[in-house]
């Protein structure tokens, strides 16, 4: 840990429960661990980046214009599979809680025996625990699903220990230099980046 970063005087217990909480969410059969976090946004075509695009990208089925975009990641730490929704609207909690809702409809079946969601997240503005949006929408959540979700909020100033956070580093140096003109920009190298040798599933969130 950097001598230089800002600590709270809790900083240290909360890390230990954090790794508490991961370690008995890998042991239990029913508990799924995911690390959740919205990246920087990305503002659209104003920066070169000092390079040309070397990723093919795949049009969508409509011209859609937008001036910035925030990939909303979701990261299986025990299963090295990344999922990314890039979102075009304000992100807000609705748009971190929408990203989960969406994946978990998707890949629940694949999980059974799970009964809790275990979430790691950086204790930020959108998705704290005091946030009262975000806490709404988490109950409605966990009552549309019938399954218990469990916070577990990294110390503030620490975000980078968030196990998604590294996904990002390798989304930053993937596009680096590349000409990031449109969503549909933003979209492909998201695609197309690997995480553990794999490709991240990616979808488009455009609604406001």
């Amino acid at each position: 840990e950097n001598s230089g970063e800002k600590k709270v005087p809790e900083t240290d217990a909360i890390f230990e429960e954090i790794k508490r909480v991961r370690e008995e969410a890998i042991q239990s059969k029913n508990q799924l661990l995911i690390s959740s976090d919205a990246k920087a946004t990305v503002k659209i075509g104003e920066f070169s980046r000092g390079g040309e695009s070397r990723v093919p990208v795949q049009a969508l089925d409509h011209d859609f214009q937008s001036d910035k975009a925030t990939p909303v990641g979701l990261l299986l730490p025990e299963h090295d599979e990344l999922s990314i929704a890039v979102c075009t609207s304000k992100v807000t909690s609705d748009c971190i809680v929408d990203t989960l809702d969406h994946w978990w409809g998707e890949n629940k079946t694949r999980f059974p025996a799970v009964d809790t969601l275990v979430l790691l997240q950086d204790n930020g503005p959108e998705n704290s625990g005091r946030r009262t949006q975000f806490l709404h929408r988490m109950v409605s959540f966990v009552e549309h699903h019938q399954i218990n979700v469990r916070l577990a909020y990294y110390p503030p100033y620490h975000s980078k220990y968030n196990p998604v956070e590294r996904c990002w580093g390798v989304l930053e140096h993937h596009w680096n230099g590349a000409l990031l003109d449109t969503v549909e920009a933003i979209v492909g190298y998201a695609q197309s980046m690997t995480w553990k040798q794999k490709h991240p599933v990616v979808r488009l969130v455009t609604q406001a």
